[in-house]
């Protein structure tokens, strides 16, 4: 269960690294001048690989986190467990939700500033903390 548990850390902190840095890529895209158009590809094809890296990197880390919870029983039937479901989930969104932003300034229709995408980088940090002190803490 150990070595589990040490690859699932892994996987969720290397997920999580992508999480972190593509909205920071989107802040600069939003800031890119209209005639940038080598600066904006640049950014575009870094933010394609990293969505495309950091979504390989969400599958074994949902799957390992399965693995510790249906397969060796952690977490089951605890309400901090369905609290960190719940925390799960959302980031699936919110990498749902990168994607989307992605495909928006692709086809140039991104319409917001820098500084909403600053704001929106803050939400992983936030969900992370919260996850963190759901398994460490285990407050309910």
């Amino acid at each position: 269960m150990l070595w589990v548990k040490s690859f699932h850390i892994v996987f969720i902190a290397s997920w999580f690294a992508g999480l972190f840095y593509l909205p920071r890529i989107f802040v600069n895209l939003a800031m890119v001048e209209p005639g940038s158009v080598a600066e904006r590809e640049r950014l575009l094809l870094m933010a394609r690989k990293l969505l495309r890296f950091m979504t390989l990197l969400a599958i074994p880390a949902l799957g390992l986190g399965l693995w510790l919870w249906l397969g060796y029983g952690i977490g089951a039937g605890q309400g901090w467990m369905h609290a960190k479901l719940l925390v799960v989930a959302l980031l699936l969104g919110y990498h749902h939700a990168c994607a989307r932003l992605l495909r928006r300034f692709e086809a140039h229709r991104n319409s917001r500033s820098h500084v909403w995408y600053r704001w929106f980088n803050e939400v992983p940090v936030l969900l992370m903390t919260v996850a963190v002190v759901l398994v460490v803490v285990k407050p309910f």
